[in-house]
């Protein structure tokens, strides 16, 4: 090491100097140095003081350039000479080199960037904020054959595409264009894998999205399925995986998707349904993600049930019901719920059987089917009859109560409280409600009075109304017990509630006047005082149900 010392002295003076030749020498032990004890020479250039030096011999003159940015790469590796690196200016003159024609130059000051900025999102941000971006697309294009400056050009990509900042410039070069090429080109999996890892996170920005889709990744992915389908081996599970996730991904952006649907005539589509009957679960689940990524208009939807792609997805939910596939199960309930949303649909997809088909996922212990299947069944219920023949299956009703309580679980309790209420608001049968009092289902109809949504408040307010009007004999002592009328006091009374919130509320206070016992808590209560305060409420619905059921307070009193 005493030599090292002395090396470090030789090349203070001769970086002043500017002697090529000795330079040149000294450079050569500084690197034979790093490769022997990396760490321990890395501390003697920094207690040194050289690395100021290194920012004036980083010149795209100097025949030395890339052995000084090489000795930058190797003491950046240690994480404690990374801020020194930086303090010493170095990072301007090293991203002023990305401009150089000389391709050892190049990487190795691609290397000196990568690993001073590595894990730093701070100084990854001030690249970009530099334009090394479009620099290094540019570089890519240039030095496409090869393929070590290919490989750093992929790993600064990987590593600059997890900024959010730096979306948008990706976005404004031809990096959708140079990738994809560079992917045709690529056998190896390890190579194409290191593809994937760009791809990924700037797929995630739509504007990529739609240039990938025009630079034709969607082929590539296909025929990589097409290629790895039938295969046991490891690594081509993973890609038919990773190109699967990748095409679903691409599928997220409205306009990537509406190109690739070309009105359900296009060869992406027809290929995409042709996973869904197919043996293997990452295809099945990646086409039934598709599907539901088509299924985010109604145009498309509407074209999608008329050719028969609901009975696809139930076969295909069908050999899941035994000890099945969770993820698939809730793909393929996520497109049907898609489908089901435009109203032409409704009863189609009803008269096909789909809520038969639905239903056997009842047992599910898995939230997410739950919640799926929930809101499928939500959507299909417009329709009187649909909902009357729902809402009388007691074994449904059943896991509708248990499920209004999963506290862990907002969204599977949200919506069973949703779907309770829409099976006697669309029902209005007094058979339904029969079958949801039995099954201990009105205190939490109650309880969604009071959500912090208003549309659920509002369903629930419609539902107990009209258990009020039909059969508010049996539901009394519930409603009594779950406060029903102190509920409504406070809604009436709260500045806050929607105007639909107050006017719906007074129209139940009306349907409650039939019970003789809920009447008394009505009267205990003074609702008078509140009810005649709304009369000169600004929203004229309201003021006028004010008035009238002031009338029907005090007639009943």
């Amino acid at each position: 090491m005493d030599s090292l010392s002395d090396t470090l002295k030789k090349l203070k003076i001769t970086a002043a100097d500017r002697t090529e030749d000795c330079l040149e020498g000294c450079l050569d032990c500084l690197l034979q140095a790093l490769a022997q004890n990396n760490t321990e020479t890395s501390e003697k250039i920094q207690g040194s003081g050289i690395l100021e030096l290194f920012a004036n011999l980083l010149t795209p003159q100097s025949s030395c350039t890339a052995k000084v940015a090489n000795i930058i790469a190797e003491v950046a590796k240690n994480e404690f000479m990374r801020i020194p690196c930086v303090d010493a200016g170095l990072i301007s003159p090293l991203v002023q080199l990305l401009n150089s024609k000389d391709q050892e130059v190049l990487l190795q000051t691609g290397r000196a960037l990568g690993n001073i900025c590595y894990d730093s999102h701070s100084l990854q941000a001030q690249l970009i904020n530099m334009g090394v971006i479009p620099t290094l697309v540019k570089l890519l294009g240039i030095h496409c054959h090869n393929a070590a400056l290919t490989e750093m050009c992929l790993v600064a990509f990987g590593n600059l595409a997890e900024l959010e900042s730096s979306k948008e410039q990706f976005a404004s070069t031809n990096i959708a264009e140079e990738l994809v090429k560079l992917f045709k080109k690529q056998i190896e999996h390890d190579k194409r894998e290191m593809i994937f890892e760009v791809l990924a996170p700037l797929a995630e920005n739509d504007a990529i999205k739609l240039q990938l889709v025009e630079a034709g990744l969607v082929e590539c992915l296909l025929e990589i399925v097409h290629q790895k389908v039938g295969s046991d081996k490891e690594d081509d599970i993973a890609e038919l995986k990773t190109a699967s996730d990748l095409m679903v991904l691409l599928l997220l952006g409205d306009e990537s998707m509406q190109k690739l649907f070309e009105g359900g005539k296009g060869s992406v589509f027809q290929r995409v349904l042709s996973w869904i009957p197919s043996n293997n679960h990452q295809l099945q689940l990646a086409g039934a993600l598709a599907i539901a990524n088509f299924a985010r208009n109604d145009g498309n939807c509407i074209h999608m049930v008329d050719n028969g792609i609901v009975e696809k997805l139930m076969d295909l939910l069908d050999r899941h019901v035994e000890d099945g596939n969770v993820t698939v199960q809730h793909a393929a309930l996520s497109a049907l719920r898609n489908l089901a949303i435009p109203v032409v649909n409704k009863a189609k997809m009803l008269s096909a059987g789909v809520t038969e088909t639905v239903l056997k996922f009842l047992k599910s212990e898995m939230p997410p089917v739950q919640f799926k299947l929930l809101g499928t069944l939500r959507m299909l219920i417009d329709a009187q009859e649909a909902a009357e023949q729902l809402g009388k299956n007691a074994k449904l009703v059943e896991r509708l109560v248990e499920w209004c309580e999963a506290k862990d679980h907002a969204g599977v309790m949200g919506e069973s409280n949703r779907l309770l209420s829409a099976l006697i608001r669309h029902s209005k049968s007094k058979d339904v409600i029969k079958t949801i009092v039995q099954s201990g289902g009105i205190k939490h109809l109650v309880t969604m009075a009071t959500s912090e949504h208003v549309i659920m408040q509002n369903e629930a307010l419609v539902a107990l109304a009209l258990i009020a009007a039909l059969e508010l004999g049996p539901a009394e002592k519930d409603l009594e017990s779950a406060k029903l009328v102190q509920i409504l006091h406070r809604l009436l009374a709260d500045e806050r509630s929607a105007p639909e919130i107050k006017y719906n509320s007074m129209v139940l206070i009306c349907a409650l006047m039939g019970s003789e016992s809920l009447y008394k808590e009505v009267q205990d209560l003074a609702f008078l005082d509140v009810v005649s305060k709304l009369r000169s409420h600004e929203n004229k619905s309201v003021a006028q149900q004010a008035s009238l059921t002031e009338q029907r307070l005090t007639v009943e009193s």
